[in-house]
């Protein structure tokens, strides 16, 4: 048994026919070159409403590929789109033609088979530059000067062109001038975040996620960047990092200023060095006159002898920046060899017998040869 064709809506009694919806509009994509060319059509100055209707018809019917060959279309089909009358339709032609935007070709005849054919429109090179459909011609400027005299203006040239309607949509359809982007590279400091996983994009997000927090993403890293780097999840760490309240940039200036004092500490151990080693094999004594000081082993000693007592002892640890601070500031001045210093016994005026014995004895300069022999007899006592 056959089904009715009509379609029908259930319900309790009879079925009733369903109503067809009053609206219907034409689904058919047209290219974006035939959109523009009929949006130029409609928006075109210097001819009637009715001949821009027409033009906009044909524009839409026309071949893109071929703007200058035949536009195949019945009059029914162009008045339609036009939404104009036969009678109109003719007028607005008449108008066409007469801006010299189509040419109407006689209508063909064929003479042995006593026929007659059709006539077609064609688009004049003026129609198609207007509507987009071909590139215009580069046109040569030619400055010509104003009335008033106040410069030259160029003539000829291209006026701006919009991808869309006119008007603000024209300026919602450039990112560039209202979207930031992203900046080309990684900062050379964070870029060692991608050894741990961190993509570029990443980074970026954490760098505006740190300047909200009121820190610098590349002071956080700098100072935890040995616990970063060990951490299971290094981008929670991070994080973790970047919401907490500690002040990394106070750490990062305390631990740079350490880092300073640590190099200007070296670097003046290893001008002391180089100052005492030029000093070798000299004496020296102090404002009292009570010490002397002797630099040996090519500056890698310092003997320290009290004359009182006749003690002679040896500098231990980092001695050379002392002694050359001393030097430089005056409490420790070269000795003078016919100067003779004289030791006073506790309580007494008179020197003692070892002084006077001592300054009997003809003096001795540590040289080089008595340097070596005393360092290979230490060295032979530190063995034994």
């Amino acid at each position: 048994m056959l089904i009715a064709l009509a379609p029908c809506a259930a319900s309790e009694g009879d079925t009733h026919p369903l109503e067809p919806d009053p609206l219907f509009t034409d689904t058919t994509n047209l290219p974006w070159v035939i959109l523009r060319a009929v949006h130029r059509a409609a928006r075109l100055d210097g001819v009637s409403t009715r001949a821009r209707a027409v033009l906009a018809a044909l524009a839409r019917t026309v071949d893109a590929g071929k703007p200058f060959g035949e536009i195949y279309a019945r009059r029914t089909l162009l008045t339609e789109r036009a939404m104009q009358s036969e009678r109109t339709f003719y007028r607005s032609l008449a108008d066409l033609e007469s801006a010299g935007l189509i040419d109407r070709a006689p209508q063909r005849r064929y003479v042995e088979a006593g026929l007659f054919g059709r006539a077609y429109l064609y688009l004049t090179p003026k129609a198609a530059i207007l509507l987009g459909l071909i590139e215009a011609p580069a046109a040569t400027g030619v400055a010509t000067e104003s009335k008033e005299g106040a410069g030259t203006r160029a003539e000829g040239f291209e006026p701006p062109s919009a991808n869309v309607a006119d008007g603000a949509n024209t300026k919602d359809l450039s990112p560039t001038s209202f979207q930031k982007r992203q900046p080309g590279h990684v900062p050379q400091d964070l870029q060692r975040l991608r050894t741990l996983g961190f993509l570029d994009f990443l980074i970026f997000k954490l760098m505006r996620e740190a300047r909200e927090s009121g820190k610098r993403l590349s002071d956080v890293v700098e100072v935890c960047w040995q616990h970063l780097r060990q951490a299971k999840r290094p981008i929670n760490y991070l994080r973790a990092l970047l919401a907490s309240t500690t002040d990394f940039s106070h750490q990062l200036r305390t631990k740079a200023e350490a880092l300073s004092s640590a190099r200007e500490a070296e670097r003046a151990r290893t001008d002391a060095e180089a100052t005492v080693s030029t000093l070798a094999g000299q004496s020296f004594v102090d404002a009292g006159g009570q010490t002397r000081y002797t630099v040996a082993d090519a500056g890698a000693t310092l003997t320290v002898e009290s004359l009182s007592d006749g003690v002679i002892r040896r500098a231990a640890g980092q001695w050379a920046v002392g002694f050359v601070t001393a030097l430089e500031q005056g409490r420790i001045t070269l000795e003078n060899p016919l100067h003779r210093i004289s030791v006073r016994a506790e309580g007494g005026d008179r020197p003692t017998n070892i002084e006077a014995w001592a300054l009997s004895q003809p003096r001795r300069e540590l040289n080089s040869n008595v340097s070596d022999h005393l360092s290979k007899l230490r060295a032979l006592c530190r063995r034994a």
